[in-house]
């Protein structure tokens, strides 16, 4: 859950103009000469019970009431006066307390709507004067990001970082707009953009501009999306909540997801949930914030709202259109005359609308009581008398609209002598953005310290209307006094007073005004634009991954001037309706999202969780079995025992017909069947029998299980237990090589990791003349090979048996798959993008150490630079003993590299990758190009086949590789005399480190071990020899005894 930090009011110091929320007693000191502004108390507003408040001035008014009059004597004239302030404004305060408890009683039976009742809950335990405050428990420092560190290192990027953007709708609203104008403005910092959305709308040709084909997501094709070819996520709504459950499992876990949360449909409902004991329901959507790694929120307000969900990864980016499309689109069907009409107030009536914070809406009370200071002189000028020549009226905008706040008011009214109706409440429940609409003048008055603007004075603003506020630090960073409206420093009546007479003359607005006001509708249209945007950019930065072969975005700060695009968006506008009119009063920044009633109703259908539902509100003790329970229930074991051993003692005394001796064997031979054993075949392994080939398909998680085919020619391989598919007969690598149950191996090593599974102990599993392998990212990325290459392949191998061919059909230059399609790249160079312009460096030293080369000889193999395909995502099929022999090499280039590697200053820093995932998977890509490498070199026929139409080109022909082969290197013959002094060593545990992975990889065999195994059998079998003569040498000796029937 996020934090609250609850600040208490600010402490007293000299400077007035800063002064600190000081109880209303501080501010009327009794003193004949009141120049002096530096009060010494420095007490601040504390909550109270009104019961002990009222009792305690009764018990102070009944026995010290001579006293109190004495100390009253000295007072005279303007003392007085001061003194008939301070009772009103006092006893406005103690009739606010009284008051407080059941408007909290009105406001949570449903006045203000759900958001509002939830607000209230939100200030149960602070100080008053207290001001709410949103600390995330995690500080994302967007300045300084990893970004800039990567832009200071030499790389070489082939292709732009890709957002995979998944839309709840396609309509033209508030939340769209947002979107739209951050999505396009990253478009322009080098961002591609894929779009996916849940349904279609009228924004479909806007998106398609800047994304490219929009992509419609059915619950069907959830799961079919290889989200790891994004470097993040970002989804815009709560309607996306299910369209992310394959980002909650493997291999997409890891994947960066931004989720972009605009509406409070949700949070509105969570007190329900926790009022009906709803657990679940909180637990699952506390699950899927938890797979966000930063929920963003467009308002400080709305992280507390959620803070039930809130598991560290909160954020908030101020700033939304909502406020301005809200007042334009009232605009178009209420005019203010109407309002004003409506709401009893004349032509010619200055109505100044007071408003107060953005969050504690519903606080009449002690927010509004500690701005009656400020408000007095202006109060007792406007609309204390005539003096003013026209007719001022005062509107409050907050709590709700029950009768108490409204007579709370005119309570105030008439004890400051106030015109009759010169002061009015209205609720927040209200229609806001009409009383806003009728106001001449908009006064924020709050005490609130806020962490964003006022969203009411945005509002205010966009309707063209004057506003005063106090110079806070949040309004100062976004107003510009005298241009956008009219500040005062806060505490100082005077200022105020001043302030607001330059907004009136004659009894209407000045021109001064009406400039102000212009100018504020200009600036609010587009005042959170360039925050919000270069926010959502750093953001990106932060949280993204952006791998070697990636060009990294342009910086942030090139998106200064940034501005919402209402031009695409204007015709949505014109055309608004009346009814938008709630937009505001509706709490809701967005359409409402469905899934949240949806589970709602799913949670009310599922009987289990009713009875969980009851269960909840009823006595918990009721189903706790007692000591009698326990009791009856070991009495029914014993009497059940009882009876089986009686009639097992039955059935044995009874004579049984043993049947024919067909019989008997039928039941041996069918229980033989019946039993489980190691190397059974099943249904897949009777299918591939005769069959010339096997692909295996590598997968690390249910998130790969809809990519993998189904048939006989494929089986799956996967690389955890736990994640092995149910019901299939998978292969289990961990089973067969325990080193990828650590996951730091199974992690660097990758999908080579699954073939040396397979080859540990080949013959056990796969016993026909070809292998194939397959990531399930083939599939993902549609270079899987179609039925009619499966045909084609099969086909060609059978007609084709002998040769070394290596087959494969996913290509290293292939759109969508390693990198981006360049024709200039070569082999080498293309490594290097990939592995951090480390590949050659990397590649040649563990060549020269695995074959023991000195510094002055090339230990880099050569690799043409002409054009042809590249074998890519270990998707290929080639002769079973070509496999193995690869699979040799690898077990030892791949440990020589990781000698290197931890022999490093930091041999826990990969030096072939740039992001968290590529040092994650340190090996994986320059093992993923091995293959080429050794096909090349070991004079292999490299064929590409196409994965759609199954069409055949050699690539590389081998007669062109005459002169550039290092073949001696790849002879199988020096390749296996390594592998035995590899054998050899790790036999007699002479480990050159510590731990050493080759042995760890696959079978240590050598002419030892064989060795040793024959004079152990030799062994075994002499010793048999030996027990056996001794055993008739005692039978010829002492003869043959048998043993008595009763073992005596």
């Amino acid at each position: 859950m996020g934090r609250h930090s609850v600040s208490a009011a600010e402490s007293a110091s000299d400077d007035a103009t800063a002064g600190p929320f000081r109880s209303i007693r501080d501010r009327f000191p009794f003193k004949r000469n009141n120049s002096n502004s530096n009060y010494s108390s420095t007490n601040t507003l504390t909550r109270s019970s009104s019961k002990a408040t009222l009792s305690s001035h009764k018990t102070s008014r009944s026995h010290h009431h001579h006293k109190r009059k004495l100390s009253l004597s000295p007072f005279r004239g303007k003392s007085c006066f001061y003194l008939c302030i301070f009772t009103v404004i006092f006893t406005f305060a103690l009739a606010s307390m009284v008051l407080q408890s059941s408007i909290t009683s009105v406001l949570r039976q449903g006045v203000g709507g759900d958001r509002m009742r939830w607000r209230w809950s939100v200030k149960d335990g602070l100080k008053e004067g207290s001001s709410l405050e949103f600390m995330p428990r995690r500080r994302f420092e967007l300045n300084g990001s990893r970004v800039d560190w990567l832009r200071s290192q030499p790389r070489i990027g082939i292709r732009p970082p890709r957002i995979g953007l998944i839309l709840g709708n396609m309509e033209k609203d508030p939340s769209a707009l947002l979107l739209y104008s951050v999505m396009k403005n990253l478009k322009g910092l080098g961002y591609l953009l894929k779009l996916y959305a849940l349904g279609d709308g009228r924004a479909r040709s806007i998106w398609q501009e800047i994304g490219g084909q929009v992509s419609i997501l059915s619950p069907e094709r959830y799961g079919y999306i290889d989200w790891s070819i994004f470097e993040g996520i970002v989804v815009d709504s709560l309607e996306v909540k299910d369209a992310i459950s394959s980002l909650m499992q493997e291999p997409f876990c890891s994947v960066p997801l931004i989720w972009i949360i605009q509406e409070d449909t949700l949070a509105s409902r969570l007190q329900l949930y926790e009022d009906k004991g709803w657990d679940r329901l909180i637990s699952n959507w506390k699950n899927a914030f938890k797979r966000a790694g930063v929920v963003v929120f467009p308002e400080f307000s709305f992280p507390m709202l959620y803070s039930v969900l809130d598991t560290g990864n909160f954020f908030v980016i101020p700033g939304s259109p909502i406020d301005v499309w809200a007042a334009e689109s009232y605009s178009k069907t209420h005019s203010k005359s109407q309002l004003r009409k409506e709401n009893g107030f004349d032509t010619d009536d200055m109505l100044v609308l007071i408003v107060g914070s953005s969050f504690f809406y519903n606080e009449l009370a002690w927010d509004y009581a500690l701005a009656m200071h400020d408000l007095e002189p202006l109060l007792l000028k406007y609309a204390g008398s005539d003096e003013a020549g026209f007719t001022s009226k005062f509107i409050f905008l907050c709590g709700n609209s029950s009768k108490d706040y409204s007579d709370a008011l005119q309570d105030v009214a008439t004890r400051l002598r106030l015109n009759e109706q010169s002061v009015k409440h209205y609720g927040i429940n209200s229609d806001v953005n009409g009383i806003i609409l009728m106001a001449d003048i908009v006064l924020y008055g709050s005490s609130q310290d806020e962490q964003g603007f006022p969203p009411l004075l945005t509002r205010a603003m966009s309707f063209g209307i004057p506003v005063i506020a106090p110079d806070k630090p949040v309004i100062r960073k976004y107003v510009v006094d005298g241009v956008h409206g009219v500040l005062f420093p806060k505490n100082d009546p005077e200022a105020l007073k001043n302030a607001f007479s330059l907004l009136i003359s004659e009894g209407k607005l000045s021109r001064f005004a009406h400039s102000v006001a212009s100018s504020g509708r200009l600036r609010a249209k587009n005042m959170f634009a360039e925050e919000c945007i270069i926010g959502y950019a750093k953001l990106l930065e932060y949280v993204f991954d952006f791998p070697s072969d990636v060009l990294l975005p342009s910086r942030p700060s090139q998106l200064n001037n940034s501005i919402w695009e209402w031009s695409l968006f204007r015709m949505e506008l014109d055309q608004i309706s009346s009814n938008t009119e709630n937009l505001y009063r509706e709490g809701s920044s967005g359409p409402n999202s469905g899934i949240v009633y949806d589970l709602e109703e799913a949670m009310l259908n599922d009987p289990t969780s009713s009875n969980e539902t009851q269960d909840h509100s009823e006595n918990p003790g009721e189903d706790i079995p007692t000591i009698l329970d326990w009791d009856i229930l070991d009495e029914m074991e014993s009497s059940e025992e009882v009876d089986r051993l009686e009639r097992e003692e039955i059935e044995e005394r009874m004579e049984k017909n043993i049947g024919e001796w067909d019989d008997i064997y039928r039941i041996a031979r069918k229980s033989e069947k019946l039993r489980f054993e190691v190397n059974e075949r099943d249904e897949g392994e009777l299918e591939r029998t005769g069959q010339p080939i096997c692909i295996y398909e590598i997968y690390s998680g249910a998130g790969g299980w809809p990519f993998l085919h189904h048939g006989s020619l494929y089986r799956g391989l996967s690389l955890s237990t736990r994640s092995r598919r149910l019901s299939s007969d998978d292969v289990d690598a961990v089973g067969r090589l325990p080193i990828l149950n650590d996951t730091y191996y199974r992690d660097i090593l990758c999908e080579i990791g699954g073939m040396f599974s397979i080859a540990n102990g080949i013959d056990d599993i796969h016993k026909g003349p070809w292998i194939g392998f397959q990531s399930w990212r083939a599939a993902g990325r549609k270079v899987s090979l179609s039925k009619k290459a499966e045909e084609v392949l099969e086909k060609t191998i059978q007609e084709n048996s002998k040769g070394d061919v290596v087959y494969f059909w996913a290509c290293l230059d292939m759109d969508g798959g390693i990198v981006g399609n360049n024709d200039l790249l070569t082999f080498w160079s293309t490594c290097d993008i990939m592995n951090a312009g480390r590949c050659r460096t990397a590649f040649e030293d563990a060549f020269r150490r695995l074959y023991g080369l000195p510094s002055n000889v090339e230990a880099l193999p050569p690799m043409p630079e002409g054009g042809g395909h590249w074998l890519a995502l270990h998707s290929w099929a080639m002769p079973t003993p070509s496999f193995l022999e690869f699979i040799m090499f690898s077990r030892m280039f791949v440990d020589s590299l990781h000698s290197l590697h931890i022999n490093t200053s930091k041999p826990s820093d990969c030096l072939l990758g740039f992001s968290a995932p590529e040092k994650k998977h340190c090996y994986c890509r320059l093992m993923e190009l091995l293959v080429n490498v050794w096909a090349y070199h070991s004079a292999r026929k490299m064929v590409y086949i196409d994965p759609h139409s199954g069409l055949l080109k050699e690539q590389h022909p081998v007669e062109q590789r005459k002169g550039f082969m290092w073949a001696k290197y790849f002879d199988i013959t020096l390749l296996k005399s390594m592998d035995e002094d590899l054998a050899e060593a790790a036999d007699d545990y002479d480990h050159p480190y510590k731990p050493w992975l080759w042995p760890l990889t696959g079978e240590v065999f050598w002419q030892g071990v064989y060795e040793r195994e024959r004079e152990e059998r030799y062994r075994l079998k002499m010793d048999k020899k030996r027990k056996t003569k001794e055993k008739l040498l005692d039978r010829l000796k002492h003869g043959y005894r048998q043993k008595t029937l009763g073992g005596g």
